[in-house]
């Protein structure tokens, strides 16, 4: 049994994917789902200094959320969710708040919603696979 998953999501189909793994993994009532999106600073203007209310305020000027579709998702199915929005480079962001948060599992889509980013940088994904000290599930969208 799982306590807590992570879930780090962009609102790619590959991050919904991996949410809905996540979930068919949850026990209801004792599992939480952590739904994590991290702001990479090498792609946008926001740094890590930046206030988390200002950071804030710019995710309700926008018309992404791309927590929601997990929130919704854990909660349609009865499984208690978080949601945790952080600045940083992401694979780092990601292994940092596994272990923070003592996740007993990591659910991740293999794809997301770079592509040259991919080329440039490497993949997210493998980067977490790479550095977690705890389980990581890759999960292909459909």
């Amino acid at each position: 049994m799982y306590e807590t998953i992570l879930v780090p999501t962009d609102g790619s189909d590959g991050s919904i994917a991996a949410a809905e793994e996540a979930i068919t993994l949850a026990t209801p009532g004792e599992t939480t789902l952590h739904a994590l999106y991290v702001v990479d600073v090498r792609m946008s203007p926001i740094t890590e200094q930046t206030a988390h209310d200002d950071l804030m305020a710019l995710f309700e000027a926008s018309d992404a959320d791309p927590t929601e579709p997990v929130l919704r998702r854990a909660t349609d199915a009865d499984v208690p969710a978080v949601e945790a929005i952080r600045v940083g480079v992401p694979h780092d962001v990601i292994t940092e708040y596994a272990a923070e948060h003592d996740a007993d599992l990591v659910v991740m889509g293999t794809r997301g919603r770079t592509g040259l980013e991919h080329d440039l940088l490497g993949s997210v994904t493998e980067r977490v696979v790479r550095l977690a000290d705890v389980p990581v599930l890759t999960v292909q969208p459909d």
